[in-house]
């Protein structure tokens, strides 16, 4: 393939990955929303930590280990913004 082809699955690749943080949004949002109505807290380390354990056995390797923890932390970090914001 050429650099062209590539750059057009990278795409194809990018517009799944959009979709799919767009449902984990609306599923953290939901949860959320869940968490204020019972008066939990929305940070809840555990569970990001059983989070990280799960995508670190999801890696098949192509992503350094650490920097998949840097971007599983980045995206937890945005969705629990998400949590705490009124809902509209």
């Amino acid at each position: 393939m050429e650099i062209a082809d590539w750059r057009q699955k990278i795409d194809g690749i990018d517009e799944q990955i959009v979709k799919l943080l767009c449902e984990r949004a609306a599923a953290a949002a939901a949860i959320g929303e869940l968490k204020s109505q019972s008066g939990s807290n929305i940070y809840e380390p555990e569970r990001e930590q059983a989070v990280l354990a799960h995508v670190a056995a999801a890696n098949t390797g192509e992503i350094p280990q650490e920097e998949l923890t840097d971007i599983y932390e980045r995206i937890m970090d945005v969705m629990r913004g998400l949590q705490r914001k009124p809902k509209a």
